[in-house]
């Protein structure tokens, strides 16, 4: 099933849903939405599983550390051409949400330089 075939039929179920049942899908989206971390993934096999930039192999850690060695947004920017200013966003927001995570992913990556 393609997921335009997926949104079809969800729109045919949610035109035929009372409004407190919109409320309530609308709330369970939202706290499934709130668990997770737009724009970051985490894949197998793909930089040893850690936290990444979608569409590139640039792990949030690497740039938290460059962060906090005083790399600025617009140098990132100009040394990673993938990286897109939103995507600091989600990768500031991601170090935010599991600081404890990056810290002990940059120590790690520290020790084994």
């Amino acid at each position: 099933m393609n997921i335009m075939t997926r949104l079809e039929e969800a729109e045919k179920l949610v035109a035929g849903m009372s409004a407190a049942e919109k409320a309530q899908l609308l709330q369970g989206v939202a706290l499934q939405l709130a668990d997770t971390s737009p724009g970051i993934e985490s894949l197998p096999g793909v930089c040893g599983g850690e936290p990444c930039i979608v569409r590139t192999r640039i792990p949030v850690w690497v740039l938290e550390q460059a962060r906090r060695l005083g790399t600025s947004e617009a140098e990132m920017l100009r040394s990673y051409p993938t990286l897109r200013a939103f995507d600091l966003v989600n990768a500031w927001n991601y170090v935010a949400k599991y600081r404890e995570e990056i810290d002990r992913q940059i120590h790690e990556n520290e020790d084994a330089t």
